[in-house]
């Protein structure tokens, strides 16, 4: 095979690969070992047949006293009853998968391109790992750990490994390991592991997956633990060993060997018998944790765990193709299928791992099928989203007067959206309580953006006051509704002048280790001129948004009475909604003229 092979960016499907070409001897020596068994058995059935004897000579008769069955059938349960825990307390707790049962492939990866081609080439690594060292001298990699946070498709790419190498693949949960029974962890941990080289020997290679791998390899004590969380000693000892006995003999070759220890006693020391060696088993383990920090030192140095692979959240582009993969399963209407539909969806799951996009999916193919649907549709895929985000709908009943300020409140929060959020779209305008929530506005960013600048935060702050401000100009006062707008504003602004140094000082709060785990909101609050900056952004925001609702009172009006007369407007209904209002107002100010 040409080295240059090893780096292809699919894997390696040659028959004579290595892993192929160690599997097919492994298999002639099953064929032959089974051969020369049945020629003995058939000599023997000859020879008794030549002599004329009968070549099944039945079951030997062996009698026993009706008056010991039953004492005999009691010792045997009394014995399985005592002797079978402690002799199953050390089983391997694996559960071995044959490739042919594990139905997804890399392909079915989506989302994570760059993760994917790195799991490749070290799949093409482990499949060419006598090639690899042969011919230039490399060690294959042993260990890999997938690390990030739960749903991002750590376990799913582990299978996909073990289904495109063609090899076993032995799972096993680190809570499985532990018993009650003292020492027997470290012997499971010992079984699997001696399980995983026999396997690999058979097979040609053998792929391990621990998930979870911090519940048994948290970092020891003196050894750094990021949480003050200690693992057990003798149990993180033990995995440590065993992540470096791929080279350990099998048990035969062991007998050889202490048999030709023996016989060199009696030869010469510059003629001894050589030993019998064995070649490494062919092993990559993969280790899945999302607490990466808690891991022992020891088990991320090379030799072992030696390349992190981290599995984040999906950007943009990944999250479409995750969904195009998923939709193309779901039965949706063909609304659905516009590129301007799918763009949408993929910008409102920011945030969104994998596993979550695909349970969106399933719950709403549940709302469809409370309305009497057999596809989904956009509204499902909203009701979905809300209901997982902010919980089920209560039914409530406000009084006309709250009723009229949420909806005001709401009106004003979507109308400030509109005239400063030019990069945001609005997604779902509701007065129905969920949760802690009596009214809101879902409004999600056209683009994905990692980096804001000034003028986008303080977008952002006066969003949150359009509530507050609505309720002063149409009630005169406001309530207890503003609170947990207030909450995100001032967050915003101790940022701003904390942090990011966009108040009238330089100085960053997060850069100060006041050693009580206090944040920069804070740290803002607790400084005179920080706070007093801090106030100046809120003011200065809450200032523009009266002066913008006052200009624009026919928005806030049109949609507080849409709120009160739907409860709900869904994405294109709120433009309809503003669009409607804006072209009135005009033809009023025509009037006027």
């Amino acid at each position: 095979m040409e080295l240059s092979r090893l780096s292809d960016s699919t894997v390696i499907s040659d028959a004579m690969v290595d892993v192929a070409a160690t599997r097919e001897r492994s298999r002639r020596v099953r064929v032959g070992k089974l051969g020369f068994v049945l020629a003995i058995v058939a000599g023997y059935m000859w020879w008794k047949l030549l002599n004329g004897e009968s070549v099944w000579p039945g079951l030997p008769d062996i009698p026993i006293r009706q008056e010991f069955v039953f004492p005999i059938i009691l010792i045997l349960v009394l014995g399985i009853a005592l002797l079978g825990p402690l002799l199953g307390a050390g089983k391997s707790p694996h559960v071995a998968y044959h490739p042919s049962e594990i139905d997804i492939g890399i392909d079915d990866v989506k989302g994570i391109d760059t993760i994917r081609d790195e799991v490749v080439k070290t799949l093409n690594l482990f499949l060419a790992h006598k090639t690899f060292k042969d011919e230039m001298g490399g060690t294959p990699r042993r260990g890999i750990l997938f690390e990030g946070p739960p749903g991002t498709g750590k376990t799913y790419m582990a299978k996909a490994m073990a289904s495109e190498a063609g090899v076993p693949f032995l799972f096993v949960s680190s809570s499985a390991f532990q018993s009650m029974y003292y020492g027997q962890t470290n012997r499971k941990i010992r079984s699997y592991f001696t399980a995983l080289r026999k396997t690999a020997r058979k097979e040609g290679g053998a792929i391990g997956f621990i998930e979870e791998i911090d519940a048994i390899g948290a970092a020891r004590q003196g050894m750094g633990a990021s949480t003050g969380r200690e693992g057990i000693s003798g149990v993180v000892n033990e995995l440590l060993i065993q992540l470096q006995s791929f080279d350990q003999p099998t048990l035969r070759v062991r007998m050889v060997n202490a048999f030709i220890d023996r016989g060199n006693r009696f030869l010469p020391t510059h003629r001894p018998i050589p030993k019998r060696r064995v070649d490494d088993a062919n092993i990559l383990v993969v280790a899945a944790t999302n607490r990466a920090a808690d891991l022992d030192p020891a088990l991320t140095r090379p030799g072992r765990f030696d390349r992190s692979i981290y599995f984040g959240l999906p950007g943009k582009a990944g999250r479409r193709e995750i969904i195009d993969f998923y939709l193309a399963k779901k039965s949706h209407s063909a609304e659905i299928d516009h590129e301007d539909k799918r763009e949408s969806l993929a910008a409102m799951t920011m945030g969104y791992s994998p596993v979550m996009i695909e349970h969106l999916f399933d719950e709403a193919l549940v709302w469809a099928l409370r309305r009497g649907a057999d596809a989904l549709d956009w509204s499902d895929i909203q009701q979905a989203k809300m209901t997982e985000e902010l919980g089920l709908t209560e039914q409530v009943v406000y009084t006309e007067a709250e009723r009229r300020t949420i909806a005001t409140h709401e009106a004003g929060h979507a109308t400030v959206a509109h005239l400063v959020g030019a990069s945001r779209k609005l997604e779902v305008l509701s007065i129905i309580k969920r949760k802690d929530a009596l009214g809101l506005l879902a409004h999600s960013e056209l683009e994905e953006r990692f980096t804001k600048t000034r003028s986008e935060i303080e977008a952002g702050i006066d969003i949150a006051f359009g509530g507050m401000v609505a309720e002063e100009l149409w009630f005169g006062e406001s309530g207890t509704g503003p609170s947990g707008d207030l909450s995100a504003a001032t967050r915003a602004a101790a940022v701003m002048v904390g942090a990011l140094g966009l108040g009238d000082s330089l100085i960053s709060y997060d850069a100060a280790d006041m050693g009580n785990g206090a944040d920069v909101v804070a740290k803002v609050i607790a400084s005179d001129a920080a706070r007093a900056a801090t106030e100046e952004i809120l003011e200065d925001s809450k200032d523009r948004v009266t002066e913008m609702l006052e200009r624009n009172r026919h928005f806030v009006e049109a949609l507080r009475d849409a709120l009160l007369d739907r409860e709900e407007l869904v994405s294109e209904e709120i433009l309809d909604v503003l669009a409607t209002a804006a072209t009135e107002h005009e033809d009023q100010v025509l009037d006027l003229r």
